[in-house]
């Protein structure tokens, strides 16, 4: 139907965008004390870009992107996620020429065909930041810190902390092959996805969801348990950062991620009252996914978190503030010659930086006023006939009922002295 948005979507209406509000006005006042600088991608790019960027044989990719040919008969992608855009921007502008490190944050929809749920749509928002070209472990603990304290800061209790090292190139490829050796005889076991990410993407079987629960999961090789000097080197840093933080964590040596251009650091934060969805943020660092855009080798590490999820664990443990939907003033005008000074008045209101509405109907008394009510004013103006002719207004206080007349000519300095 036409009056339906498509399902995965929802609409953000007027009495719940001040949440929104507010939680990216955190996000903002974060964002600024840590030293991230607000980017705005584009919401589709190549296609080639994600393919590149995020893998094969992901299901991001395999399964969930929102791909289609132009007019000019281009492949391009909406966003499924924006880590490889904010990479593509910071490439194409040259980013990297300003700062060694560069700190960037973003705000807006991605994209990904998925089975609706409760805090996870098609059309959904997330919230992220990139911090790219600096490889020492103090900048993947400040990464994680700021996804910690923007959930903690909004009144999340109870947050769980998950750490791994999914290693690098060196020292991948042999945990690799002692995933392949492990699985190959438990290949009719696993499900037809996993089977087909035996030979492309190994790694992947670890992150599958359907399954994670079956025995011979818990027996994997580790990760940890291969990892070159280097990368071992670096994990250990990354712990010692959080905990003088005072950040306590787990370390889970089955999490990889979803995405395959992730290397050594790899973290998940979970809000258990969420219950099955309870990841509310994750990143990790991605070192080789800049040269594989075509930039030259650059370290970077980042997280994104979904803000419909947010909000919906906000909602459950009653965190969100109460808006307040009350204006300044309403203006209620009685009769015609009333009405052309009462919009004068009401200009006035609005530029002197008062929350100000009337009625344009021309409705009763008694129907502007319950206008009035129904908009939560303070205020309410009374221009008559009368009125006009004095040069005044009657100034109603809408929750005692007491009323004078003011002068037109003071009623903004009356109002602004008393809202």
């Amino acid at each position: 139907m036409l009056t339906n948005a498509p399902r995965g979507t929802k609409d953000i209406l007027p009495d719940t965008v001040g949440e929104w509000n507010y939680v990216e006005k955190k996000i903002r006042e974060l964002c600024a004390r840590y030293g991230y600088e607000e980017i705005r991608t584009p919401m589709f790019e190549h296609t080639e870009l994600f393919h590149r960027g995020i893998g094969e044989g992901t299901d991001v990719v395999d399964k969930e992107m929102y791909t289609f040919e132009d007019r000019g008969h281009r492949s391009v992608t909406l966003r499924p996620e924006n880590t490889a855009s904010a990479v593509r921007a910071y490439l194409q502008n040259k980013l990297y020429g300003d700062n060694a490190l560069v700190k960037l944050f973003y705000i807006g929809s991605m994209f990904r065909y998925d089975r609706p749920q409760a805090g996870r749509m098609r059309e959904f928002h997330q919230f992220g930041i990139e911090a790219l070209g600096e490889e020492n472990p103090m900048v993947d603990a400040e990464v994680i810190l700021v996804a910690w304290d923007f959930l903690s800061e909004l009144g999340l209790k109870d947050l769980k902390l998950s750490l791994n090292s999914v290693g690098c190139p060196h020292c991948r490829p042999k945990y690799r092959a002692m995933l392949q050796d492990y699985f190959r005889d438990k290949l009719d076991d696993l499900c037809d996805d996993c089977k087909s990410r035996f030979d492309r993407a190994p790694l992947r079987i670890l992150d599958c969801k359907v399954d994670a629960d079956k025995p011979f999961m818990a027996g994997a090789p580790k990760i940890t348990d291969c990892l070159c000097d280097d990368c071992r080197a670096h994990f250990e840093k990354v712990q010692q950062y959080l905990q003088d933080a005072g950040i306590s964590f787990t370390l889970d040596p089955r999490l990889v991620r979803g995405l395959d251009y992730y290397t050594k650091t790899a973290f998940e934060i979970q809000y258990a009252p969420l219950g099955a969805q309870s990841a509310v943020a994750g990143g990790g660092r991605y070192d080789g996914l800049i040269e594989e855009i075509g930039g030259k080798p650059t370290p970077a590490v980042g997280f994104a978190t979904g803000l419909e999820r947010v909000l919906l664990a906000l909602e459950k443990q009653s965190l969100l503030p109460e808006m307040d939907p009350s204006i300044d003033a309403f203006v209620v005008a009685l009769g015609e010659s009333a009405q052309a000074k009462a919009f004068e008045l009401l200009t006035k209101l609005r530029r002197a930086g008062l929350k100000a509405r009337m009625d344009y109907a021309g409705r009763s008394m008694k129907a502007q006023m319950k206008q009035a009510n129904k908009a939560h004013a303070r205020f309410t103006l009374i221009l008559g006939e009368e009125e006009v002719k004095e040069n005044c207004v009657q100034l109603k206080n809408m929750e005692n009922s007491e009323q004078e007349k003011v002068s037109f000519d003071h009623i903004i300095d009356k109002l602004k002295a008393i809202c």
